[in-house]
């Protein structure tokens, strides 16, 4: 994109009594980033500000969201599609294109399923949902003993760290690609209370040791609006393969591969990712 970049501003808005954090820059047509399970809206803080030139981009907080005034440590229902719903209306949004990050491409699928007239465009990046295969490490965290034995290591702040970055050594293709303030972020959040238990509260909701639970590939040929499908060819997460299968089953999809990227691509590579994004949305 040959603009500026354009800074995000922070914003709160309200959604079934759960204050949320909410990252908006930009003017157009209206964008909404889901990001996946263990992070937050500040992922995107690679891409947003290139998407932002083009479009009016709305990226929220979507791990830790309590109802206000409950105890710290509640998880939350976030990744379902009556949130996404109530987020739009609390942002002031009729409809806008949604573009979903491994569980957040789930969650972006399982709205336009349910609300298709609010989703004009879809993307699903490295999305959850598309077949069962996923890392072994991730099933072997739903186990119970190991899981929480896990987070509880963690949270601490050299746990943190570790987390950070073995974290870093499953999403990217390449080492040298990890930005510093991206592990950074994650070792902050791992040490926020209630975080890492939402984080696996999710996880163990939506994968096993039979890999994920929640497949939507048989519901694909239902969606009626464009679906970009792109994926990091070397994802170690979920199988590249799934994206294809995927794009074969759509009705207006299209697909596009990230050589030498992996689970992440709007932080492995934004640049690439905001204007594969950019030039699909504004067609």
């Amino acid at each position: 994109m040959a603009d500026e970049p354009v800074s995000p501003a922070a914003q709160q808005v309200e959604v079934a009594g759960r204050p949320v954090r909410c990252l908006i820059a930009g003017a157009g047509p209206p964008v909404l980033l889901l990001h996946g399970n263990g992070t937050s809206a500040d992922d995107w803080a690679w891409a947003l500000p290139r998407l932002a030139t083009r479009f009016r981009v709305h990226a929220p907080d979507l791990q830790h969201v309590p109802p206000r005034g409950a105890p710290i440590g509640t998880p939350a229902p976030v990744f379902e599609p009556a949130f996404v719903l109530g987020l739009l209306d609390a942002l002031g949004l009729p409809a806008a294109a949604l573009v979903g990050s491994s569980l957040g491409g789930l969650l972006a699928l399982e709205t336009a399923l349910a609300a298709p007239e609010r989703v004009p465009a879809l993307v699903l990046a490295d999305s959850a949902g598309l077949g069962p295969a996923i890392h072994p490490a991730l099933q072997a965290l739903t186990t119970p003993r190991y899981g929480d034995a896990a987070i509880a290591w963690a949270r601490t702040p050299l746990g943190s760290l570790q987390r950070a970055w073995a974290r870093a050594g499953l999403l990217f293709a390449l080492p040298t690609r990890v930005p510093p303030a991206w592990v950074a972020s994650q070792a902050r959040l791992a040490q926020q209370p209630g975080f890492l238990a939402a984080t696996l509260a999710s996880l163990r909701q939506q994968v096993g040791l039979g890999g994920q639970r929640t497949i939507v590939l048989p519901q694909l040929p239902q969606l009626v609006m464009p679906v970009l499908v792109l994926w990091g060819e070397h994802d170690r997460v979920v199988p590249a393969r799934q994206g294809r299968e995927a794009c074969a089953q759509l009705a207006r999809g299209q697909l596009a591969l990230l050589p030498g990227c992996g689970h992440l691509p709007h932080v492995e590579r934004p640049a690439v990712f905001a204007e594969t994004v950019g030039r699909f949305l504004a067609a």
